[in-house]
């Protein structure tokens, strides 16, 4: 299979690709790009010289360009990772939210049309069904309710992949995921942030009462989901896909700290931010009985996992954390005349 992916310099979008390439020796793979802070070539590294692996930059936005790229590489299949995700970005900047997450999905989508893509598997997010409470799980019927800029945008997207398919026939399907965690992944997300922060010997911030409750799953699981969709989806469907692991924030920055051999002293609460819903939790019971999908790997070992990568891979963050990963294209791809 020729896959097109979008977004996969990013923390799911790389850790697929490397996935990919390894467990399918006659696949072959084009990632494209636009490498904003959140992509970073360095998380593939150990596959860029790989023949069945090439990289474009390029912004999804600019349809000459996306049209240019699926007439070289001829893609039989794209996976769209590409997005803006962090919701206290969205807050503080919506309009890009939108450009990138909904104009970006349009062209992805018009160009796999007229490409006459195969499969087209759109990657979104719990947060488009917006909070829970206490009880209760989101299915694939749940109602769209987003309540961040982030989340709206993703749901125009996912709305916007159904009516290609049922306007065009665009053999399309959606994933919304929980929240990821593993390696590579940027660090101003909850997991590296606070073990980035610990390690620092810095006290870590706390949203509100730290109640709100999210579903975790293990990047690689979260690969193996969308492997199991592309070979076996039904075109038009949603599959849900979680890990299982209901888990408060308290708890989470709990293990953190004891993980990084702090007490609670480490830890701060901090105003709740604007918006923040309460409580995710997937109904993953679709993609299960459908698919065969099941997650594999221990919240506690996958947890353990993870911290060691940070504490083993210290020169990767802080060279995030001081730009200076943003060379690595230049560096690495100019150089070797590798686009």
């Amino acid at each position: 299979m020729r896959i097109l992916v979008a977004g996969g310099a990013g923390f799911i979008g790389s850790n697929f690709i490397r996935y990919i390439l390894g467990a399918h020796d006659d696949w072959h793979i084009a990632n494209v790009d636009k490498l904003t802070y959140a992509g970073n070539l360095a998380n593939l590294s150990d596959v860029a010289d790989m023949p069945r692996y090439r990289f474009h930059r390029a912004d999804i936005c600019d349809a000459a360009e996306v049209s240019r790229i699926f007439a070289l590489e001829k893609p039989e299949a794209v996976v769209n990772f590409a997005a803006e995700t962090h919701v206290d970005r969205s807050i503080d900047d919506p309009a890009l939210f939108l450009r990138t997450n909904i104009l970006g999905t349009q062209v992805l989508l018009d160009a796999a049309r007229k490409g006459g893509v195969a499969r087209y598997l759109q990657i979104s997010t719990d947060e488009v069904y917006g909070s829970l409470g206490a009880t209760g799980k989101f299915s694939e019927e749940s109602p769209l309710r987003p309540n961040s800029p982030y989340a709206a945008s993703k749901t125009a997207a996912d709305l916007l992949v159904r009516a290609y398919g049922k306007t065009y026939g665009l053999p399309a399907f959606v994933t919304r995921c929980s929240n990821n965690y593993g390696p590579y992944q940027f660090p101003e997300k909850l997991i590296p942030f606070f073990v980035t922060l610990l390690r620092g010997g810095k006290a870590v911030p706390v949203y509100g009462d730290g109640m709100n409750v999210r579903d975790w799953i293990h990047v690689d699981d979260h690969s193996r989901a969308v492997e199991g969709v592309l070979l076996r989806g039904r075109p038009g469907e949603i599959y849900n896909v979680g890990g299982g692991n209901e888990r408060t924030n308290i708890e989470i920055t709990k293990m953190l700290v004891a993980a990084m051999g702090k007490d609670e002293s480490s830890m701060k609460f901090v105003p709740d931010r604007p918006g923040h819903d309460r409580r995710y939790a997937i109904d993953d019971a679709k993609i299960r009985a459908e698919l065969g999908v099941v997650p594999r790997v221990p919240f506690e070992e996958g947890l353990r996992a993870t911290v060691r990568w940070y504490l083993d891979n210290e020169p990767w963050w802080r060279a995030v954390q001081s730009g200076e990963y943003q060379s690595f294209f230049d560096r690495w791809y100019v150089r070797k005349d590798r686009v």
